[in-house]
């Protein structure tokens, strides 16, 4: 992706180096398993694991901060995400008025090693990247890339970072538009393997507004770009985490969509660009 040079996002906290003495909070190993296994890669995490989290932190002893300077590496993968952050909030900016949908309430991104305090709890780095909800804000832990390419097979490169961004974006989107709000009142009111389909739509529907942001944004991406977001969905599908994990799939337990529906709703919005389209609701749920 061509970026070097362009405006960067004043909406981002880089809280990396800012590490932790002591215990980790959100546990590690437990919290590990359980993200992993439930919620890897682009859920409002909040929402779901930040009880799960609270009740582990209970009882921990009070944190020590320290602080190091980042690399120069660190650094510039830090310009990049400022830069992507940038360029969502031009699309978004420039989508939500053409199809008049009031203003777009930019959201912040943070940036952190480890652990990190949000509105929704807090929680580790085994989390992976998630949007909360509570405080409009992004979390992201950039050593998580190299765990989807070591871990999950996904290729590396520095657009499967701007493709999680735009996915996280998209839960942005859901909250400010309230469909975030009635998928979890929807939720509340059926059973398990419905309120997974509801959470499938919903992650499905993130994947698509990933792909609108990315058409609207083809004039930097290059060559190969599209293939690394194909490849770090193709990655993280629920059938392919499950195999990978547990040797089985379990499609009534999915809650993120088959690596087939990620990279076919992620080219939908590619495709068209249009936000008007992206109603998996309606093809999950029918």
């Amino acid at each position: 992706m061509k970026w070097q040079g362009r405006r960067k996002s004043d909406n981002l906290e880089d809280r990396r180096g800012m590490g932790s003495k002591g215990k980790l909070v959100a546990g590690g190993g437990l919290i590990a398993v359980v993200v992993i296994l439930l919620q890897l890669f682009g859920g409002e995490t909040g929402q779901q694991i930040a009880p799960i989290i609270e009740q582990m932190n209970q009882g921990q002893s009070t944190q020590q901060v320290q602080q190091r300077e980042l690399s120069d590496q660190e650094k510039e993968v830090g310009d990049f995400v400022a830069t992507v952050l940038a360029d969502t909030e031009d699309v978004w900016n420039q989508v939500f008025r053409e199809n008049n949908l009031g203003n777009y309430k930019e959201p912040t991104m943070v940036l952190f090693t480890n652990a990190v305090s949000t509105a929704c709890g807090n929680a580790s780095s085994a989390s992976g990247p998630f949007y909360c909800p509570g405080d409009q804000k992004l979390y992201m832990d950039l050593t998580f890339f190299e765990e989807l390419k070591t871990r999950f097979g996904a290729q590396g490169g520095d657009f499967a970072i701007a493709y999680v961004t735009a996915h996280e974006i998209g839960h942005h989107i859901q909250t400010i538009l309230g469909t975030s709000q009635k998928v979890r009142q929807l939720q509340q009111q059926t059973n398990k393997v419905e309120a997974n389909k509801l959470s499938v739509a919903q992650e499905l529907q993130a994947d698509f507004y990933a792909g609108v942001w990315a058409h609207h944004n083809q004039k930097y991406l290059e060559a190969g770009d599209v293939e690394e977001a194909l490849s770090a969905a193709n990655a993280v599908g629920d059938d392919a985490i499950q195999r990978r994990v547990q040797g089985d799939v379990r499609p009534d337990s999915f809650t993120h969509g088959t690596s087939e529906q990620r990279m076919e709703w992620f080219m939908k919005g590619y495709n068209s660009g249009d936000i008007r389209q992206g109603d998996t609701f309606s093809a999950i749920l029918n």
